[in-house]
């Protein structure tokens, strides 16, 4: 989280200028694509995805894709203190505790208020575009409407969220630190720890999310998806010109991306359009969950930090006090 800020500046310096001659070195200071010594597109390096641009686009922005330049900073300033966590916070707790969900995601409602304004490491700046949301596709900038299917499950989601906890099962993926509330697939920002870090052989290709720690290796071999799934899906890339496509299929039921099923479908599609810039974008297709597929596009930022530890179980300690709250709650319900 914030130890990111205590890295020394002397070390920080070095690492740039590493990056900056090995950067020129690999380009020749012209415009062509950076280049692996196999002949890849070089995607490889910590990549930072903090942003202050909302997933959907607001409804007093209803008609404009893009921000003007005057106004990007006010609008940052806005939503820099509109997720301040110490802000309000009597209010963004009824407005949470009413929904269940976070900023549309299923980071568990208690996360929202967990932590003072410390912790959290949203960003600060919109995206380098301009838009008014990661969302592209639809061009409204709006996640399509859910199905009846995915409404019942949200419903679902939601009683589950609101009741006494029965199991650690109850309880989201991310908060018994199986999947990380921003490593996905796909990678949304969400929280902190919004690095990822990318390694590529002649043959694969690996996505290392320091959130969780969620590492995806990725074969570039042609290989098919099998039939075994998994919490994080099956993913399979290949090259289009400079553009890694990776495709994703057989999430597990439980999968962590917005209450959708293992039907759901994900491409995500990965390009350096230059030196320090990393366009990352996806399309969601799940006929079960949403009437339709929907796109983002999330410009991702070459960082000169490392990735840094995220001891997950090693200090979840919150399971065994919400298990064992829950069944005092139970015993002083049946004494009375």
């Amino acid at each position: 989280m914030r130890l990111r800020t205590v890295v020394t500046v002397a070390g920080v310096a070095a690492f740039a200028l590493l990056l900056s001659t090995a950067a020129a070195a690999q380009s020749g200071g012209s415009e062509a694509p950076l280049r692996t010594p196999d002949g890849q597109p070089d995607i490889s390096g910590v990549w930072d995805f903090r942003t202050v641009t909302p997933l959907e686009r607001p409804e007093d922005l209803a008609d404009q894709e893009f921000l003007t330049e005057e106004e990007v900073a006010a609008y940052a300033a806005e939503r820099v203190r509109a997720n301040n966590a110490d802000l309000d916070r009597d209010e963004k707790k009824e407005i949470t505790t009413s929904r269940g969900l976070v900023n549309g995601t299923r980071e568990s409602r208690d996360l929202a208020l967990a932590y003072n304004n410390f912790w959290w490491d949203r960003g600060t700046d919109v995206v380098a575009t301009r838009r008014t949301s990661l969302v592209v596709d639809p061009p409204d900038g709006r996640i399509p409407a859910l199905t009846p299917d995915g409404e019942a499950r949200a419903a679902e989601r939601l009683r589950i969220n609101q009741r006494t906890t029965e199991g650690p099962e109850d309880r989201p993926l991310g908060e018994r630190c199986i999947t990380g509330f921003n490593s996905g697939p796909p990678m949304l920002p969400a929280a902190y720890n919004m690095n990822v870090q990318i390694f590529q052989t002649a043959d694969h290709v690996v996505l290392f999310n320091e959130m969780v720690h969620n590492p995806r290796i990725i074969p570039l071999d042609g290989s098919g998806h099998g039939t075994i799934p998994q919490w994080t899906g099956v993913s399979r890339g290949r090259w289009e010109g400079d553009t890694l496509v990776v495709e994703t299929r057989n999430f597990l039921r439980e999968t962590s991306f917005r209450n959708s099923t293992r039907n759901l479908h994900l491409e995500e599609r990965i390009q350096r359009v230059d030196a320090g810039t990393l366009l990352y974008s996806f399309t969601v297709t799940d006929p079960t969950t949403w009437t339709a597929p929907w796109s983002v596009e999330l410009p991702m930022r070459l960082s000169n930090l490392p990735i840094y530890e995220y001891a997950c179980h090693e200090g979840n300690y919150g399971m065994e006090g919400t298990l064992s709250g829950a069944r005092a709650v139970e015993q002083r319900a049946a004494e009375q």
